[in-house]
């Protein structure tokens, strides 16, 4: 009678496990996060950090997903090596204080099983505050290298740098940043 309720539990175990979430490893050679921020009003600065890690975590079943970013300040890249310098110093993103960046999301909201909205926290510059994340593409296959599904999504937001602190030249050049993410995530095996 035990190895029968042994099965019994066994399966059940099983049958749960297959509905689990499933985390995933953020490939750091197809993901960066990029920005726009206004220059005097006359044009708009581009910008892009190269290097990202965390993970994320999907539970299409239950509709329910967790982001943890960590993004590398010190690889902030406008294509400019002279405003990358600057831009690191303490008069906007001070990164010898201030080196990463972070994202951590508080919910994912799907629409169906897709994920459309992540609501988090952003820490930039020593400062934390909301920041909720669009998504406006998302879409998992099995790689076909990797032979491990892999997720890719392009997400956005928009947010005030003065409410981080980066408060520099304004308010020649407008507060206002438009953040947005091109991420590709490998699953664990």
């Amino acid at each position: 009678m035990q190895s029968k309720h042994l099965i019994v539990a066994l399966l059940a175990a099983t049958a749960v496990s297959a509905f689990a979430a499933d985390t995933y490893n953020i490939d750091p050679n197809h993901t960066y996060p990029s920005f726009e921020a206004d220059h005097m009003g006359m044009s708009v600065l581009r910008g892009k950090f190269t290097k990202t890690g965390g993970t994320i975590v999907l539970d299409r079943a239950a509709k329910t997903g967790a982001l943890d970013i960590t993004i590398d300040a010190t690889s902030l890249d406008f294509g400019n090596e002279k405003l990358n310098a600057h831009a690191k110093t303490a008069d906007m993103f001070d990164v010898v204080k201030f080196p990463t960046a972070h994202y951590k999301s508080k919910s994912v909201t799907f629409k169906g099983d897709t994920p459309v909205a992540v609501e988090g926290e952003l820490t930039l510059h020593g400062v934390t505050k909301p920041v909720t994340l669009a998504i406006s593409k998302f879409k998992c296959i099995m790689h076909p290298m990797l032979k491990r599904e892999v997720c890719g999504a392009d997400a956005s937001a928009e947010f005030s740098r003065s409410d981080f602190g980066i408060g520099f030249g304004v308010p020649k050049f407008a507060p206002e940043v438009k953040l947005a993410i091109e991420v590709e995530a490998i699953k664990q095996n």
